[in-house]
């Protein structure tokens, strides 16, 4: 008896954990009533049919990243590349990913590996480095069109890892380090063009300064000598209007006589001393014919 009453409290406990279904948050049951869909249910706690009713399928509804093996694919340039990459897809319809394919991430992976050969093999090996988002883009477009009756939506794919051969590594490290090379030369003759052209303007900027300076000492040196020559004109003439002046007053020619003689002595007798001949006039002793002829030209210039 009591052997029953255990069996009856255990049929009783699975007949009510088989009632009683709590869904997680972001998660669906798909539900069967005898072997027929009848049912999905969505996060919550719902009671079921023991025995009639039963819980086929459940589905993730969040976003899950479902990683793609590397594959070799043949590039348009017939170079044999390894690529794998990470495919990022949500159930959107459970009814439809339950129903409407076997296993719907296996599926995915294989068309993305299609996909992915048929977008490299038009594609040469260099692009395929330069190109990684418009082949992520075809391939989300591809996949995301043939998983619609799955109910699953992809949202994005992207490239990991592009693989060449060791050979092809190794003639594009001698391609880049050429590249780099030619870059290094460029940049240094441009940089050697660049100098060269700064001397020559420094040079050219010089030298018109240089012409620019002497050009003004010139005209500096020009107008001081002018000024100059305007100074000793203007105080000769100042001179020459006081000593008329002077002679006009009394005495004024007197004074005249007396240094025409005196001048006339003076340098007479330096001649005496520095010449070894000495010119001698034929009337020594005439020096008023002398002051009297300094006088007229005097009155002259007076007149």
């Amino acid at each position: 008896m009591e052997y029953f009453i255990v069996v009856l409290v255990l049929f009783l406990v699975f007949l009510f954990s088989k009632t009683i279904r709590i869904v997680p948050q972001r998660t669906a049951f798909i539900v069967e009533r005898l072997g027929k869909y009848h049912a999905t249910l969505n996060a919550g706690m719902h009671i079921l049919i023991p025995i009639v009713d039963k819980v086929a399928y459940k589905q993730n509804l969040k976003e899950i990243a479902i990683d793609v093996p590397p594959q070799t694919c043949v590039t348009r340039d017939n170079v044999s590349v390894e690529v794998d990459g990470i495919l990022y897809v949500q159930v959107t319809d459970p009814h439809k990913a339950s129903y409407g394919i076997q296993d719907f991430t296996f599926a995915v992976i294989q068309l993305s590996q299609t996909t992915m050969r048929s977008v490299v093999g038009k594609l040469d090996l260099d692009k395929t480095f330069e190109e990684r988002e418009s082949m992520n883009g075809v391939i989300v477009a591809s996949v995301d069109k043939a998983s619609d009756p799955w109910g699953v939506k992809v949202t994005r794919y992207e490239v990991k890892n592009i693989h060449p051969p060791q050979s092809v590594k190794d003639a594009m490290e001698k391609q880049m380090r050429a590249e780099r090379e030619k870059r290094a030369q460029i940049a240094e003759s441009e940089g050697d063009k660049q100098s060269r052209i700064n001397r020559a303007q420094g040079e050219k900027q010089q030298m018109i300064e240089l012409s620019e300076g002497e050009q003004l000492k010139r005209i500096n040196e020009a107008e001081g000598r002018a000024q100059e020559i305007e100074r000793i004109a203007t105080a000769t003439a100042e001179g020459i209007r006081r000593i008329a002046a002077s002679i006009n007053m009394e005495g004024g020619k007197e004074a005249v006589q007396l240094q025409v003689a005196q001048d006339y002595i003076k340098e007479f007798g330096k001649l005496a001393q520095t010449n070894n001949t000495m010119i001698v006039p034929a009337n020594v002793s005439d020096i008023s014919t002398m002051i009297a002829t300094a006088t007229k030209i005097f009155d002259n210039v007076r007149d």
